[in-house]
């Protein structure tokens, strides 16, 4: 991944969390291959769009979308959400997701997952999370917690062909 990011950016401005976010959506090849696309990013809390398409469909019978693209959705959301609390680019990698699956995503219709990190300590963040078709009407809930620094290097400084 190269996430190549302006450093003289304020870690605080809006323009920062949204470089940080878009680099993101775009460098993850998952992401990029479901085209996700970032709503808004802000210090700890992002919203991501996942256009419909009908092959993300589960069951096409019933026009259901598959629990897996919403548990990939919720798990990007939240640990961009992660990203965007940090004072510095670091390494992190999900230890635990809990996903509360409340009705299925349905054909035709977007996906949006919203993830806020309300707690940040020095090994651990926590993140809780929302997916929605209409926003009054939630798909899945999600509580989640990440490991910060999990390996020596940043994502943020790697460039490409380098380990």
């Amino acid at each position: 991944m190269n996430f190549d990011i302006d450093n003289s950016d304020p870690i605080h401005s809006p323009h920062h969390y949204l470089k940080v976010a878009e680099h993101f959506v775009d460098d993850v090849p998952h992401c990029r291959d479901l085209g996700v696309s970032v709503v808004e990013a802000k210090h700890g809390e992002v919203l991501l769009k996942l256009p419909y398409r009908e092959d993300l469909l589960g069951d096409t019978e019933r026009g259901l979308i598959h629990g897996g693209v919403l548990t990939s959705l919720i798990d990007n959301a939240s640990g961009l959400s992660v990203f965007c609390s940090l004072p510095e680019m670091e390494a992190i990698a999900t230890l635990d997701l809990r996903l509360d699956n409340m009705r299925p995503g349905v054909a035709g219709e977007d996906i949006y997952a919203w993830a806020r990190c309300y707690r940040l300590t020095s090994q651990v963040a926590f993140v809780r999370s929302v997916a929605y078709q209409q926003r009054h009407l939630p798909l899945a809930t999600s509580s989640s917690a990440f490991m910060r620094a999990s390996s020596n290097k940043s994502f943020m400084s790697n460039k490409k062909g380098q380990s």
